[in-house]
């Protein structure tokens, strides 16, 4: 081996010896170099870039926005603080919403204020010519939006227009007045809805709608008797209850039926009085209708003496009746007692009439005149009430009985009766008012929802 060779060995055995001497070596403390700077400071740097990048973040924002453009933004420790002025008060609260949706912000100071000077505020008519111009840029649509609206009108203007068909289908011209009116509201609010639609006017319809709706509510509230008095006049007008110039009874209010509209019921009373009835009251009344059967029963009451035989007197009642050539032989007259009072007995007489031939009370006089007659000429006797009298002896003397005196001081027979004059059974029912409604329905060229058609209910 050479000397080369033996230099060159030994200066590559103290290279690779060299690292771990230096390993082995302990380190002074004057060796350990101390970091140039503290944990606590890096913090504060890492905090203020956070929030650097918020700030830089809404002003970029900010600055997107014409009417927040001029906002001044600082941030310190995730705590926004927004300072400037607004042209508006609604901006204000926009500018708030706008920095708290921003990420790492804990919380807004909002100290901006409106900025109340002319000039500033002035910029306002820009708006307004902005919104004129859109305005006039939207006049093509509105206009088709207006003929959409007018043509569904028009349409439901024309259906409802057909009267002869909606009263061919229909059962009375009330019900086809209401179908007519019910097409044409409909398509007009399609219409309205329509044109509100294609403006893009939705919430404006939504708002109309409701709006709509709340007013129904507190008129249906308000006007809950008239509503009830239309729905009782249509109820009415399906049902039929009566005829034109039928003689009801309609809780105590007694006539002849003129006409029934779509408010009320108008009767002809006995004595030629018109009546107007609101048709609720008729709806929710009980009705008796003498028309509908011809055939209608009379009665009255009679007493005779309490020593008569009650048998006898109700089969000489009841043969009265049955003679009277105006009472029906089917269903047959009756008679029947009442009571037994203190000085009679009451006898109950019935007798049916044909209303369409005889009156009904000319029918009950007269049988009530034929009855009394009968039984006094059969030797009952109809006593009158009996009271006992007490005079006054300072009161001046009354004279005995029926009796006058004479010339000659005598007492004077009384009167002789005057013989009964035989008068003809004038039952012939009163037409007088039956002809009075007929000429009015004549006359009258107004809505009668009453239709012969129909059939009665």
């Amino acid at each position: 081996m050479t000397a080369r060779a033996v230099h060159a060995l030994a200066v590559g055995l103290l290279l690779i010896a060299a690292p771990a001497a230096a390993a082995v070596i302990p380190a002074t403390p004057e060796d350990v170099a101390t970091p140039s700077t503290p944990e606590p400071a890096i913090a504060d740097r890492q905090d203020a870039g956070a929030d650097a990048r918020i700030a830089g973040r809404i002003r970029a924002i900010f600055g997107e926005i014409e009417a927040l453009s001029g906002v001044e933004v600082a941030v310190r420790q995730g705590v926004v603080t927004l300072a400037g002025t607004v042209p508006a008060a609604d901006d204000i609260e926009r500018a708030e919403r706008i920095a708290s949706r921003v990420a790492g912000v804990a919380t807004v100071e909002n100290r901006i204020a409106r900025d109340v000077s002319v000039d500033r505020n002035l910029t306002a008519l820009g708006s307004v010519s902005e919104r004129f111009q859109a305005f006039l840029a939207m006049l093509p649509l509105i206009g088709v939006a207006f003929a959409l609206a007018l043509a569904f009108a028009f349409a439901g203007y024309f259906i409802a227009g057909l009267g002869g068909l909606w009263r061919r289908l229909l059962p009375n011209v009330f019900l086809a007045d209401l179908v007519a009116s019910a097409i044409r509201f409909g398509f007009v609010l399609i219409g309205v809805v329509v044109a509100l639609d294609l403006l893009g006017a939705g919430a404006l319809m939504g708002a109309v709608l409701g709006g709509a709706g709340v007013i129904g509510i507190a008129l249906g509230f308000a006007m809950r008797e008239t509503i009830e008095n239309y729905v009782a006049s249509l109820m009415l007008s399906l049902r039929q209850p009566f005829r034109a110039n039928d003689h009801v009874l309609i809780d105590q209010m007694e006539g002849r039926v003129v006409r029934l509209t779509s408010r009320a019921t108008v009767l002809m009373t006995l004595d030629g009085n018109h009546l107007r009835i609101p048709n609720s009251t008729v709806f929710k009344a009980v009705i008796v209708n003498y028309t509908r059967n011809p055939q209608r029963r009379f009665d009255f009451d009679l007493g005779i003496d309490a020593g008569d035989d009650p048998d006898a007197g109700r089969r000489v009642g009841r043969d009265a009746l049955a003679a009277l050539p105006f009472v029906l032989a089917d269903p047959a007259p009756d008679a029947g007692v009442v009571e037994v009072g203190d000085s009679n007995i009451v006898l109950r007489f019935f007798g049916w009439v044909d209303q369409r031939e005889t009156d009904w009370y000319k029918a009950r006089s007269r049988a009530i005149a034929a009855v009394k007659a009968t039984l006094e000429a059969g030797g009952f006797a109809l006593p009158e009430p009996i009271y006992r009298l007490r005079f006054d002896p300072r009161s001046a003397p009354l004279p005995f009985g029926n009796t006058a005196e004479t010339q000659d001081g005598e007492a004077a027979a009384p009167p002789a009766p005057r013989a009964r004059e035989e008068e003809p059974p004038d039952v012939a029912p009163h037409e007088e008012v039956a002809r009075m409604v007929e000429a009015e329905r004549a006359q009258d060229g107004g809505q009668d929802l009453l239709d012969p058609k129909r059939p009665v209910e």
